[in-house]
C-alpha cells in the first residue's frame, strides 16, 4: 500500500512538475504592454489591411512576413456578428472563417465588447483551455500510474496541442469541448453532450465528426434518441452557417487542397519528409517533422488494428483517423504541417485508448511522437522592450535597418548597418507620454553614432566594442516616437562569405520606463 501511495504521490508530482513547464514556457510570450498577442502571429505585411482596432490598441507586431490564422480569428472577435464593411478588407476568406465564431465570440463576451481587451483575451483562451483540458483528461483517464500519466502528456504536450496555444488558433478549444462531450456520454448524459458538441462545431466544422459516439451497436439510447443527438449537435452550426452566408456570402476560397484522395497526402507527406532528411542540406525541423508524421501514422494504425467498436473513444478515432487518410497536401505542407492540430482528437482517443486498455508502453511512445514537435512551437521569442504602468503602455518597436534581434541568457541585441530606426509606442494613443529610453550601444570597430528625433539630436557618442549606455527621455503624444541612429565611419564585414552582413553598431538590452 505505502509502495502504490509513492507511485500516485510521485505521477501526481511529476504532472503538477509538467504543468509549471507548460506554464513557463508560455508565459515567455508575455509581454507588459502587448500580453499575449505575441501569440497571433500578426505581422508587417498586414498591417496596413488590418481592421482599425490592431492599429489603435497594442497588438504585437512580427517583423516581416510570419502570418497565421489567429491573426484572422483575433480580428472577428471585435466584431462577431461579421460586419463585413470591418471585416473583408482584413480577414482572407471570411465566410470560410466566420463559421467558427465560438471562440472568437468568446473573447468578446469575456472582453465585455472593449476593444482595449479583445486582442488579449482571444490570445490567452488557448492557455485557458491548455489548463482546463489537463484537468478534464486527468479524470477521464484517470492518470493513476505511468500509462495514464504518458497518455496525458502525450496529449497536451502533442504538436496539435502546442502549435495552437502558440498560434492562438481554434483546435485545441474544439478538442476540449469534444473531450467533455465523450466524458458526459459516457456518464449516461447523451443530451448534455450533444450540447457539448455543438459547441464545439461552432469552434470547428470537423468536430461533427465525433458525432458517431452517438451510433451505437445495439442502440442504447434508442435510434430515435440518437438522432435526436446527432441534429441537436449540427443544429448550430447549420443556423450559423446560414447566418454567415446572409450576412457575409458565400466561400470563396475556404477549404482548397484540404482533401485528395485516401492515403495520397500522407503518402506524398512520407516522402516529402525522407526526402528532407536524407538529403543535403536539409532544414534543421525535418527530423522533427518526421517524427510527428511518424506519431499520426502509428495513431492511424492503432485505430486500425484494436478496434473497439462498442467504445466511443474508439469510435471518434476511428472517424479522425479516416479524416487524416483524405487530408490533402495543404494540411500536410511544411514543418508545421496543420495535419497535427486537425485530427487532435484523434490523438486524444488513441492515447486514452493505450491508457485504459493497458496497451504496452512502446505503443505510448509511438503514439505520442509528435511530443517533439510540440515543445518546439514554443520557442521562446525576441520580444522587445516594453512597460506598463496602469493603464498607459508603452513598447519598442524595431524598424527599418535592424538585422533582427538576437539573444542568449544575459543580454538581448540587435546589429545594424549605417542606419536604422527605432519606434517607441505608446497607449492611449491620445494622451502624452513621459518615457524613459535606457540602452547600451556597442560598434564593431571604434565609431560616433548619433541618435536623432525628427532631425533633432538626441544623444551623440562615441562608441567602441565595450558597451556604452546611453539614456534618452522621450515626451511623446499621438501614440509614436521614431529615433534615428547613424554613424558615418565604414561597415564591417562579420565573416569572409559573400553574403556576411556589413555591420556597423548593435543596440543592447533595451529598457522603457514610464514616467508619470
Amino acid at each position: 500500500m505505502r509502495r502504490l501511495l509513492n507511485r500516485v504521490r510521485l505521477i501526481h508530482l511529476s504532472a503538477g512538475a509538467a504543468i509549471i513547464l507548460f506554464l513557463w514556457m508560455i508565459a515567455r510570450f508575455w509581454h507588459p504592454a502587448f500580453g499575449f498577442t505575441a501569440l497571433l502571429q500578426f505581422d508587417e505585411s498586414h498591417e496596413a489591411g488590418a481592421i482599425t482596432e490592431f492599429r489603435e490598441y497594442p497588438v504585437y507586431v512580427h517583423p516581416g512576413f510570419a502570418p497565421y490564422d489567429g491573426l484572422q480569428y483575433a480580428q472577428i472577435a471585435f466584431h462577431p456578428l461579421l460586419d463585413p464593411a470591418a471585416l473583408r478588407p482584413a480577414v482572407d476568406d471570411l465566410a470560410y472563417r466566420g463559421r467558427r465564431i465560438l471562440l472568437p465570440a468568446n473573447a468578446w463576451i469575456l472582453a465585455a465588447g472593449r476593444p482595449s481587451l479583445i486582442a488579449g483575451i482571444y490570445s490567452g483562451l488557448n492557455i485557458a483551455c491548455w489548463l482546463v483540458l489537463a484537468l478534464v483528461l486527468w479524470r477521464a483517464l484517470p492518470a493513476s500510474d505511468w500509462r495514464g500519466f504518458l497518455a496525458w502528456g502525450g496529449v497536451l504536450f502533442s504538436a496539435g496541442a502546442l502549435a495552437s496555444v502558440r498560434l492562438a488558433l481554434i483546435d485545441l478549444p474544439a478538442l476540449l469541448l469534444i473531450a467533455i462531450a465523450l466524458v458526459r456520454f459516457e456518464r449516461g448524459k447523451p443530451r448534455t453532450a450533444a450540447g457539448w458538441l455543438a459547441a464545439a462545431a461552432l469552434t470547428r466544422e470537423t468536430s461533427l465528426l465525433a458525432t458517431g459516439i452517438f451510433i451505437e451497436k445495439p442502440l442504447k439510447t434508442g435510434p430515435a434518441k440518437s438522432v435526436f443527438c446527432i441534429c441537436a449537435a449540427a443544429a448550430p452550426l447549420l443556423l450559423w452557417a446560414a447566418y454567415v452566408r446572409w450576412r457575409v456570402g458565400a466561400v470563396d476560397q475556404g477549404g482548397t487542397g484540404n482533401l485528395d484522395w485516401p492515403v495520397a497526402g500522407l503518402v506524398g507527406k512520407w516522402h516529402e519528409c525522407l526526402r528532407a532528411v536524407t538529403g543535403s542540406p536539409h532544414s534543421p525541423f525535418a527530423w522533427l517533422t518526421l517524427c510527428t508524421l511518424a506519431g499520426l501514422t502509428a495513431q492511424i494504425v492503432f485505430i486500425a488494428i484494436r478496434p473497439r467498436s462498442g467504445d466511443a473513444w474508439w469510435r471518434v478515432g476511428a472517424a479522425f483517423a479516416v479524416l487524416a487518410l483524405v487530408l490533402g497536401p495543404a494540411v500536410w505542407e511544411g514543418d508545421r504541417m496543420s495535419a497535427a492540430r486537425v485530427v487532435l482528437p484523434l490523438t486524444l482517443a488513441c492515447n486514452l485508448l493505450a491508457a485504459r486498455t493497458r496497451a504496452p508502453v512502446a505503443w505510448l511512445l509511438a503514439l505520442n511522437l509528435t511530443v517533439p514537435g510540440g515543445f518546439a512551437e514554443l520557442k521562446a521569442p525576441n520580444l522587445p522592450a516594453g512597460a506598463a504602468h496602469g493603464s498607459v503602455l508603452a513598447a519598442v518597436r524595431p524598424r527599418q535597418g535592424w538585422y533582427g534581434y538576437e539573444s542568449n541568457s544575459h543580454h538581448r541585441w540587435g546589429w545594424s548597418g549605417a542606419r536604422a530606426k527605432l519606434e517607441v509606442r505608446t497607449w492611449p494613443q491620445a494622451a502624452p507620454v513621459k518615457v524613459l529610453l535606457t540602452a547600451k550601444l556597442q560598434g564593431i570597430t571604434p565609431r560616433r553614432v548619433r541618435v536623432l528625433r525628427e532631425g533633432r539630436e538626441l544623444w551623440a557618442g562615441e562608441v567602441s566594442p565595450a558597451l556604452t549606455g546611453i539614456a534618452l527621455l522621450l515626451e511623446i503624444a499621438g501614440g509614436s516616437a521614431t529615433l534615428d541612429f547613424e554613424s558615418d565611419a565604414p561597415l564591417v564585414a562579420e565573416g569572409p562569405e559573400p553574403g556576411a552582413r556589413k555591420l556597423g553598431f548593435a543596440i543592447y538590452d533595451t529598457k522603457l520606463q514610464i514616467l508619470l
